[in-house]
């Protein structure tokens, strides 16, 4: 089964807590914290796989969670790492949050980091100094990324074919690689793309063919429209056109106007295009449709005439689309068309903008404070340890916080929330 997008959730870990404990042992008094650090969640990680072609497998397991961290121990034990979840996709897979696209799989064994497994939270050992003996607080474990992913395979070919259905699309393809699609008389009887690897010379090429297009197609007409994206990565488009059709150069002009609608970028791309089923016509028969096509063709555009069923002009046709391919991979080589996604969708600790804002909810009578590190800092705060709460205050204040929200109006018994967090007070009550 054929199935190229879909939805799936991704939840990487969460952090361990860390601990809070002290030594106790015989004969050693005040022994001292040795509450240990909680291991770092799990991530999500996607990695390509040249053995798949289809996204079927996320239609029956649509949520993927990696291993939480475990928590801190006494005696300065760190709690284990949670393990990574790692999901094999086709190559070309495209992962999206919310739309935009966080992570692009363009060849076998690449991989991204889609989610990223929470940090663990420090064990009072880690807040032992020369003022603060006896520490009793820890921080929590932070949540792991978590969110609704959209998955897109756009296959990866060299060669898209377009055109009409029952253009002869399918029995080019059977005809000159070893794909063997489901051919008849009648529109429609392709209903999923099919790949193909063509010899030629001392080279190969890889073809795509999708279900025929029909006027309308960008608009979700017919078929097509939901296989367009397996031709975006092509490298040359082959628009093969029925020599039998009544009217060759309106069926060429239809086509390329859905292109342009559905990509304006696609309908840019190199082409290549054939008069198909030429195997019953004479040589003046075909010169006329030839002629008719060459008057709507853009100006240097090759145009073939074949029969795959009679095996007539498909050798040169191949040598023409692997030139172009040849010449359009050297481009993507030199990064001239290759755009890299980043991998990970994450900030690190060193990324953490510094940046924050304080805004007053009159309805609520809350003050929020927004911003990358201190949200950071709140989400690691265990609100029910005393020493937690006053340490946050104490960031605050060195981060200028506090201040503003005393200019802003906050006195000791307002209530403050940063980001999601719990509310507490101002300053200590």
């Amino acid at each position: 089964m054929f199935v190229d997008t879909a939805k799936v959730t991704v939840q990487a870990g969460k952090g361990g807590d860390g601990a809070v404990s002290f030594r106790h042992e015989i004969y050693v008094d005040k022994g001292g914290p040795d509450g240990g650090d909680g291991g770092k969640g799990g991530d999500v990680i996607f990695y390509a796989d040249g053995g798949l072609n289809t996204l079927v497998d996320f239609r029956y397991k649509p949520e993927l969670k990696a291993q939480d961290g475990v928590a801190g121990s006494k005696r300065k034990k760190a709690g284990r790492m949670g393990e990574s979840l790692r999901v094999k996709v086709p190559v070309g897979t495209l992962v999206k949050r919310q739309g935009e696209i966080i992570a692009d799989l363009t060849w076998s064994g690449q991989e991204a980091v889609v989610a990223r497994g929470g940090d663990g939270g420090f064990g009072n050992a880690h807040f032992k100094s020369s003022t603060r003996q006896t520490p009793r607080m820890a921080e929590l474990g932070e949540l792991g990324d978590a969110f609704e992913a959209e998955l897109e395979l756009k296959l990866l070919a060299d060669v898209g074919l377009v055109g009409f259905p029952n253009a002869g699309k399918s029995t080019f393809l059977s005809v000159v690689t070893n794909a063997r699609p489901e051919i008849a008389n009648y529109a429609f009887t392709t209903l999923s793309p099919n790949l193909g690897v063509a010899d030629i010379d001392d080279g190969s090429i890889l073809i795509a063919d999708i279900p025929g297009l029909i006027e309308g197609a960008s608009e979700g007409k017919g078929l097509g429209d939901a296989f367009l994206r397996h031709v975006e990565r092509t490298a040359v488009l082959l628009h093969l056109i029925d020599c039998y059709s009544e009217d060759v150069a309106a069926s060429y002009t239809t086509i390329r106007s859905e292109l342009a609608k559905y990509s304006p970028e696609l309908a840019t791309r190199p082409e290549v295009v054939a008069l198909t089923k030429c195997e019953g016509f004479d040589d003046e028969m075909i010169a006329m449709q030839t002629d008719a096509l060459r008057s709507v063709v853009a100006k240097g555009t090759p145009i073939y005439t074949i029969s795959a069923v009679a095996h007539s002009g498909i050798t040169d046709l191949l040598r023409e689309l692997r030139r172009i391919v040849v010449q359009s991979r050297a481009k993507e080589d030199e990064g001239e068309i290759l755009e890299e996604y980043s991998s990970t969708i994450t900030l690190s600790s060193e990324q953490l903008s510094e940046h924050w804002e304080v805004t007053y909810d009159e309805q609520q009578k809350v003050y929020h404070v927004a911003g990358d590190k201190i949200e950071k800092f709140a989400r690691r705060t265990n609100y029910d340890q005393f020493e937690s709460v006053n340490r946050l205050r104490d960031i605050m204040r060195r981060m200028g916080i506090a201040h503003e929200l005393s200019r802003s109006g906050a006195v000791g018994e307002s209530m403050v929330q940063i980001g999601d967090s719990q509310a507490f007070s101002f300053v200590e009550q």
